[in-house]
């Protein structure tokens, strides 16, 4: 029966020995954890027992005991960044069944945490439901254990009766200081600016991992609540690229593959109470690296309690060692079900907690169970590469390809390579956490069949097979002509990540059905075909089977014996072969009958397609940087037969459906950039087209003003300053020649509204008002149909109570 409304749990504990301590039960009201991605909260509790410690610090052990039901249990300590080499045993009773299990060795290292964390620990592990509990730890020699042991239990609440045990190999979200050349000053206001609200918080750098990239920022917001807060170096001094826990949103691209089902947090019941800071999001934006671990040990669990196993781990990291959210970005079940992980947003680049020293730069997927020696499920499998894929095509990072990152911490890996701070590092995008972690994770058995991921991510469609061919008359590989024949074929890759079939008839396409499809009706003419199936991936990219030889044959003609006017007899059958055309005389009517060399009557699709709207670009919304100005791209393309797909060529390669005609962008400021794109048929045939555009940012200093207003000065403005005013009815004005224009501000909780004027019309009211503080923020966009003088001008409105305003310049397009 689930319990509600309660605040803190009465949990009964017969102590044997050492001190038992029972925390404070968390969450708020209880709800499902079904499917459906809107559960409420689940509580879940947590009881402590601190271990007894002997042989002068060398081991320590907690005698069997009683205890409140738990599920799963893990060992922390007062020393964040200390690693337990030795061995750490534990064996549980099982509520169901009262007996003892196994001794169970628990990994003795849970990964660096977050900075912040005050606990190091263990990998927690799922015991299921429990109410008994021994533990026994040495160090190695010499080797003394960590102080403050303790043993942590949880119940994740709900309906739990699994024996999963997951240890989390979850990781530090924010990779160790860097080294101190890649890290950019703190600066701070001006101390005489009392102007309005002006949110300008200190701003750190990611090392590029691209030699040719210009460094990129991360918006980093204050703690404090002000409508006008100032920036502030790090106390620490760190270089560390990190994200602050409140940082701006940053933008959710478009994939160029189709989203996966993903359930909420919400849906596996996560108690955001317990972890109230505010998401942080990669320094760069963009993920270019995708990890894969194993949440590690027993795979005996039903799919419908990893909701729990979930819980039960977001609570030990959070609650136990003190982390900001659990460190996964992703979760998968055995049976494919994916799970939202780390808060953020599961289309952003959010940072998450589980490759220590690459978190700023990758994302991080696991699957629940252990695959040190069986793999895990087919379906696991193809959630993870189609949520790969996803998130990759998200960023135009293809899932086969390598990738450079660089290391945010020196350290060595399973393979013993070892490299310091600051080292670029080259990692199959889709790789597993051994790669870059001394860990067995995810397990030989599943780190055996990555390369099977990836290709399933990105690659062609693999093991595709033509089974048979057949119709009506079939006899061998003859067939009756004109009639439906059915084409069989079967692949290797997952119908989830395939696009389509085709059936290709001596190499042109005469039928298209959905990947989900093994077969397909077509009709031969009379003659010889080559058949093959052309499978089409999510991707884009194609394979094509072996073909098949038929020989298409019209059927012989049927007599009636009973009307002798109709069938002549066989005396006159000779001296009258027009009327009645004998077997025989096929090969006298090649008219009636054609041959394969016909075929070049049913001339193949040699019209290429065509763009019936070029391509073309306009400003959005959105972040602004000198690196990446939001912009978006669109085209229409058409073919008479069928349009296959259109590729984005230049400057960074992408591939779009056939019934795509936008992607949203970013291109550099001041740079001009010319836009390639090539449409394909399904015949093969290409057409071409371009459109070329340079983002210009124009500074607030190169508006015409009026009224009154301050300048402020920060790393967070483009150009380093911007303007802010509380008058009513000051304005800046703006005139160019483009095409396209955007006005970018900061926004704060407490900022007020402005009126935007275009060509001296008023077009808009733009209220500048945002929960979470943001700065460089593109919030109102326009475009004409051709590059022309125009005039922006913002008036500010003087909102009641929140009237002040910071401008951050305008972005045009020419």
């Amino acid at each position: 029966m689930r319990r509600r409304g309660w605040g803190a749990a009465v949990l009964a504990v017969a102590a044997v020995s050492g001190t038992l301590v029972v925390q404070g039960a968390t969450g708020g009201n209880e709800g499902g954890s079904g499917d459906d991605g809107k559960s409420g909260p689940i509580r879940t509790s947590s009881t402590t027992a601190t271990l007894t410690v002997a042989d002068g610090g060398a081991s320590a052990h907690l005698d069997r005991r009683d205890t409140a039901p738990f599920s799963m249990l893990g060992i922390t300590w007062a020393e964040p960044s200390a690693r337990v080499a030795g061995a750490i045993e534990v064996r549980t009773r099982g509520t169901a069944s009262h007996a003892w299990s196994k001794w169970l060795r628990l990994d003795g290292d849970s990964g660096e945490g977050e900075r912040s964390a005050s606990r190091g620990g263990t990998a927690p592990a799922w015991v299921g439901p429990s109410d008994g509990v021994e533990v026994r730890m040495s160090g190695r020699p010499s080797q003394r254990l960590p102080k403050g042991l303790r043993l942590d239990m949880i119940d994740p609440g709900g309906d739990t009766a699994s024996r999963l045990e997951p240890a989390g190999f979850v990781m530090d979200p924010a990779d160790p200081t860097a080294p101190a050349d890649l890290a950019e000053p703190p600066t701070t206001d001006d101390p005489t600016d009392t102007g309005s609200p002006d949110p300008s918080p200190s701003l750190t750098s990611e090392p590029s991992s691209d030699p040719t990239a210009a460094p990129t920022e991360t918006e980093a917001q204050p703690s404090t609540g002000s409508a006008d807060p100032s920036p502030a170096g790090s106390a620490s001094g760190s270089a560390t690229p990190t994200a602050s826990a409140s940082a701006s949103v940053p933008p959710a691209p478009p994939s160029t593959v189709p989203r996966p089902p993903i359930t909420s947090r919400e849906g596996w019941g996560a108690d955001e109470s317990i972890s109230p800071e505010e998401p942080g999001y990669l320094p760069g934006e963009k993920i270019k690296a995708v990890v894969l671990h194993h949440t590690a040990t027993s795979n005996d669990y039903s799919c419908a309690e990893a909701p729990a196993v979930i819980r039960a781990v977001y609570t030990y990291d959070v609650e136990q060692l003190t982390w900001k959210d659990i460190g996964y970005n992703f979760l998968v079940d055995k049976c494919g079900t994916i799970y939202e992980g780390r808060k953020g947003g599961v289309d952003r680049p959010v940072m998450g907690a589980h490759a220590y020293g690459f978190n700023s730069e990758t994302t991080g997927i696991a699957i629940i169970g252990d695959y040190s020696d069986v793999a895990p499920s087919k379906e696991a499998m193809t959630s993870v590469a189609r949520l790969a894929a996803w998130k990759l095509g998200q960023y135009g990072v293809d899932p086969t390809g390598t990738t450079t990152l660089t290391a945010g911490a020196s350290g060595p890996n399973y393979f013993r390579r070892t490299w310091a701070a600051g080292t670029r590092m080259i990692f199959p995008v889709i790789h597993g956490h051994r790669d870059g972690y001394n860990t067995v994770c995810p397990g030989d058995a599943y780190y055996a069949l990555l390369p099977t991921i990836r290709a399933w991510a990105g690659g062609a469609v693999e093991g595709l097979t033509l089974d048979s061919v057949t119709g009506s008359g079939a006899s061998g590989t003859t067939v009756l002509a004109d009639a439906a024949v059915t084409v069989k074929w079967s692949a290797s890759t997952p119908a989830a990540l395939v696009k389509e079939y085709d059936v290709l008839v001596d190499g042109e396409v005469t039928a298209t059905v959905a990947g989900t499809a093994t077969s397909a009706e077509v009709k031969l003419a009379p003659g010889t075909h080559r058949i093959a199936v052309q499978g089409v991936h999510q991707s884009g990219r194609t394979a094509v089977s072996a073909d098949v030889t038929v020989l298409a044959e019209t059927a012989p003609p049927t007599t009636d014996v009973t009307t002798p006017a109709a069938t002549p007899s066989p005396t006159t059958k000779a001296t009258t072969p027009a009327a009645t055309p004998s077997p025989t005389t096929k090969a006298t009517t090649p008219a009636a009958t054609p041959s394969p060399t016909t075929k070049a009557t049913t001339p193949a699709d040699t019209t290429p397609p065509v763009f019936s709207t070029k391509p073309n670009l306009a400003l959005r919304t959105g972040t602004v940087s000198t690196t990446a100005v939001p912009l978006t791209l669109r085209w229409k393309a058409t073919d008479t037969v069928g349009l296959k797909e259109v590729r984005l060529t230049a400057p960074v390669a992408k591939t779009y459906g056939p019934t795509v005609t936008s992607s949203d962008l970013t291109a550099k400021s001041g740079v001009a950039t010319a836009w390639k794109t090539t449409a394909y048929d399904r015949a093969g045939n290409t057409a071409s087209a371009s459109v070329s555009g340079t983002p210009v940012v124009l500074q607030e200093s190169a508006a015409t003003r009026s009224g009154t207003w301050t300048s402020k000065s920060s790393s967070s403005y483009l150009g380093g300053r911007s303007y802010g005013s509380s008058t009513k009815n000051a304005s800046l004005t703006w005139t160019f020649t483009g095409r396209s224009a955007a006005l970018v501000v900061s926004r704060a909780a407490t900022s007020g509204q402005v009126y935007v004027y275009v060509d001296g019309k008023k077009t808009a009211t733009v209220d500048l008002k945002s929960t979470t503080t943001k700065y460089r923020d593109a919030v109102w966009a326009t475009t004409w149909t051709g590059a022309a003088k125009h005039t922006v001008k913002l008036v500010v409105v003087g909102t009641s109570g929140r009237p002040a305003v910071t401008t951050d310049g305008l972005v045009y397009l020419k």
